[in-house]
């Protein structure tokens, strides 16, 4: 169902949210209480009505906001509750901030201008989160983490395998519609944008503990299909094929040859009357089909009786029914083989025939209770009353249209899985279209439709030119995964790697550098594929994460302690951190960066889920890497520089026995070691998010 149509813009920075009315599916998220980050909030709040106490009553946690500064240097955090409050309190911002961070940092016991012990001693566990607050600008308060605490956060890092799982959707059911390729017409890469970005959300809803039923919805009738089997029955006459002809044929040769069936129905439809009159007569012969097969194969109990429609050409319907049967199991078998290859397991599928009897069910429904207009044949809701516009929901030959079959989908949908959300993934060019559905719904099945929302995302093209299976002009997902394997696979030339492992990684690395290039542009933009910026290992692409993975792994390998570390997991405990920050003077801007930054996946897992943008986690990920990168080439990890107090440098290069504290000198080794490790073992987990899976050499 789910057919693109592409055109070009620069992608954005923004994040797109799903939908612009008041009504938001980020609603449906929890608080979670043991977030750092909630954590922070609540102790702010405490402090601000502890400072303000005109305030009491009249503001909440909800007004504690916490966003990331623009740049390290200004902390870990930065609120803009002064701001917010200067109004009410008719103060100056920077007046507000400074009262507030002074009364944080008297709690904290980091000034003592009050003596106020008894809020000291009252912060407990935030005391060893947060070292400090400042304030900046006009009005921002600042706040800094404990290095002592992101070690021991790192500490976590390690020991979890398993990834980050938050408890944001705990106990919820959601369900998740996408990719929804046509049968009789190539997967092209629009369906391939629709599954990456599917997949991806479905696997953040997991990370933040839902469970999750994916769902594919799929054209199997409708005027399109008809088109389609007219054009094959045309392409085997004129090539003297038979089905068992095709029948011998690959996948991918059978689905090009249906896809070819499809454009030159398309293309007769248009130019010539008689054919379309003979295509029309078809497509009632294909819901016949469709109901037919649904009964053999399901056990179907058809609702409506579409012989009563047909026209003419009833004859024909044995031989339709059997290129519309063979047709659609080889478009079905080809999609399941690009769902292997996706890592996609789709848990229902959604035929238009099953779904749109459904449908007309909720629109009789729909009928009785006044909200849908009926002239003659011709079901209508009229949308203008409620600021959209007017959809047809039957037409005037008594079909239901794509209007009705969305209705029964989320009948059918929830028939299987008594979801708590439901979510549409599909292009934004029937965003318009569908929040016609969507009020319909809500007005006539009332409990589902407070349920259901929509994600559109943007158009997705190469910089070459358009894509459009209407005319048979189109991107194959086949040829463009045979495409940036081979481009792959020419920049690995140097690897070392055997030739069928180097194959394997390229296959990997390809497909991974599509995903990514896919995902890291915010949902509600357009994007432009572009192979050579997407293949490359520099820069903001997948393969450069790819890279850095496996960096990382080389590094872990080649050290004489790694088994050590992995034995002493259990025993890296918070003093070993807080003995290294001892120790030295400081540890380096570089290593800073990076402990600052692993602690962060966990944020950035729920905001990533919350907001439907797989881009955050993309481009944190790119961020993270780019921070090792800088640590790994500017610092020794098995061969380090040490720094002691008394400024002494000590090379691990030279002979032990001059180091006079070997101690330290095991603790950075470990140090950089851990944070090597926990460097890799985000990135894995954020790519297993985004769907793309890691190699260890390249």
């Amino acid at each position: 169902m789910n057919d693109i149509k592409t055109k070009i813009q620069k992608p954005a920075k923004k994040v797109v949210v799903a939908r612009k009315e008041e009504r938001s599916p980020r609603d449906f998220w929890q608080e979670n209480k043991e977030a750092v980050t909630y954590k922070i909030r609540n102790f702010v709040l405490a402090q601000v009505l502890a400072e303000l106490g005109e305030l009491e009553g009249k503001i909440s946690i909800k007004d504690i906001t916490l966003d990331r500064p623009v740049a390290e240097k200004f902390g870990d955090y930065t609120t803009n509750i002064a701001l917010i409050l200067a109004g009410r309190l008719k103060m100056k911002p920077r007046e507000v901030a400074e009262r507030i961070a002074g009364k944080i940092n008297v709690s904290l016991g980091r000034r003592d201008d009050n003596n106020d012990n008894s809020q000291i001693s009252r912060v407990g566990e935030i005391g060893a989160i947060v070292d400090k607050v400042e304030v900046a600008g006009p009005g921002f308060i600042n706040v800094w983490l404990q290095s002592s605490f992101l070690s021991t956060q790192l500490q976590r890092v390690l020991m979890n395998k398993n990834g980050v799982v938050t408890t944001y959707l705990a106990g919820k059911k959601i369900a998740v519609e996408y990719t929804d390729p046509n049968p009789f017409k190539e997967f092209h890469l629009g369906h391939l944008y629709s599954n990456v970005i599917g997949e991806s959300i479905s696997r953040l809803f997991e990370a933040n503990g839902a469970v999750v039923w994916r769902g594919d919805f799929y054209g199997d009738v409708g005027m399109h299909v008809s088109k389609s089997v007219w054009g094959v029955m045309e392409k085997m006459n004129k090539e003297d094929k038979s089905l068992e002809d095709i029948e011998k044929l690959s996948l991918e040769e059978r689905q090009k040859f249906l896809g070819e069936g499809y454009a030159l129905g398309v293309r007769q439809f248009e130019e010539n009357k008689e054919v379309a009159e003979e295509i029309k007569d078809i497509n009632y012969l294909i819901y016949i089909a469709g109901q037919d097969l649904l009964q053999k194969t399901k056990g179907w109990k058809p609702i409506i009786d579409y012989r009563q429609y047909v026209k003419g050409r009833e004859e024909k319907l044995p031989e339709v029914a059997k290129v519309y049967e063979a047709g659609l199991k080889w478009s079905l078998d080809y999609f399941e083989s690009i769902y292997k290859i996706l890592g996609t397991k789709f848990d229902g599928y959604y035929p238009e025939s099953w779904v749109g009897e459904y449908g007309m069910k909720i629109v009789e429904k729909g009928l009785e209770k006044g909200i849908l207009d009926k002239d003659y044949r011709t079901i209508i809701f009229k949308g203008e009353k409620f600021g959209l516009h007017t959809r047809v929901f039957v037409n005037q030959l008594g079909l239901p249209t794509y209007e009705t079959k969305d209705l029964g989908l989320a009948y059918a949908k929830y028939k299987d899985f008594q979801y708590d959300l439901s979510l549409n993934i599909f292009g934004k060019e029937i965003d318009e279209y569908y929040k016609v559905v969507q009020k319909a719904l809500e007005l006539i099945e009332p409990d589902l439709g407070k349920k259901a929302f929509h994600i559109a995302h943007g158009m997705v093209k190469l910089p070459e030119g358009k894509m459009s299976s209407r005319t048979g002009n189109v991107i194959t997902f086949k040829w463009l995964l045979e495409e940036v394997k081979n481009e792959t696979r020419k920049l690995m030339k140097d690897s070392d790697l055997a030739l069928e492992e180097k194959d394997r990684v390229a296959s990997v690395v390809g497909l991974g550098a599509v995903r990514y290039a896919l995902l890291k542009t915010n949902i509600g933009e357009d994007v432009v594929f572009d192979f050579g910026k997407s293949i490359s290992f520099e820069g903001d692409s997948g393969p450069y994460l790819q890279y850095t993975y496996a960096r990382a792994k080389s590094v872990l390998r080649k050290s004489k302690i790694i088994r050590q570390l992995a034995d002493q997991k259990s025993k890296l405990e918070e003093e070993r951190y807080h003995n290294i920050l001892k120790d030295y003077q400081s540890i380096s801007d570089e290593e800073k960066a990076v402990l600052r930054s692993i602690p962060r996946f966990a944020e950035v897992v729920e905001e990533a889920g919350r907001n439907f943008a797989p881009n955050i986690v993309a481009n944190y990920l790119f961020d993270l890497a780019q921070k090792y990168n800088l640590f790994y080439n500017k610092h020794s990890i098995l061969k380090p520089i040490v720094k002691l107090l008394n400024g002494q440098i000590v090379n691990k290069n030279k002979a032990i026995e001059q180091y006079s504290n070997e101690s330290i000198k095991q603790s950075v080794i470990l140090f950089r070691l851990a944070l090597t490790e926990g460097t890799a073992n985000i990135i894995k987990q954020g790519l297993y998010l985004l769907g793309i899976e890691t190699v260890e050499r390249m």
